[in-house]
């Protein structure tokens, strides 16, 4: 099976720990740790910094990417930026449902993540974005269903969030990765 995993530097596999936008190393991020235990090929499309596509020209630039890697399942994890940049998590929600309807893709070949919540740390300054990160899976729940995607909740999963209060410790990738490939391996018709 090919998946395609688009996010933000968590999905990027971003050391927090690194002043220059580094990575842990292979065997410690989620997306090659999730390859490595499922033998399925997995195209990293993390990106630091990363936000909720709301441009016609994202849509269509992504969506003929996608299209052309012909993978069985497309992984989206997004919004943390866009909390953390001051949107709510009902508008990051009606932004997600826009860029997904956008891509033209198969709904059945589509998951889409809610990150874990964060908690206080050196880029988490407000309890208003922790209560928003907390808001999103809700939101990103209900848009699923409407939209007939599949849908899971990394909080569920024990992610471990580093100093910063967003971005995932080595422990969390692993854990994230098993989360993770439980859902997949749950999915019909991929």
């Amino acid at each position: 099976m090919k998946i395609i995993c688009f996010g933000d530097s968590n999905t990027f596999g971003y050391d927090p720990r690194s002043y220059f936008g580094g990575r842990y190393s292979a065997d410690s991020r989620w997306v090659d740790i999730l390859a490595e235990k499922s033998g399925w090929e997995i195209k990293n499309y993390g990106q630091n910094g990363r936000s909720i596509p709301g441009f016609d020209m994202e849509y269509e630039l992504l969506g003929n990417i996608f299209e052309k890697e012909k993978a069985q399942l497309l992984i989206i994890m997004l919004g943390s930026n866009d909390l953390l940049q001051g949107l709510s998590a009902k508008s990051a929600a009606a932004r997600m449902g826009r860029f997904i309807k956008n891509l033209h893709y198969s709904a059945e070949r589509i998951l889409l993540v809610a990150p874990p919540p964060f908690k206080s740390g050196a880029w988490v300054e407000t309890e208003a974005q922790i209560e928003a990160s907390e808001q999103l899976s809700e939101h990103y729940r209900e848009l699923a269903g409407k939209l007939g995607i599949a849908f899971a909740d990394a909080a569920e999963w024990d992610v471990q969030l580093c100093h910063d209060g967003v971005h995932f410790t080595e422990r969390g990738h692993r854990a994230f990765a098993a989360g993770i490939f439980y859902v997949i391996k749950d999915l019909k018709e991929i």
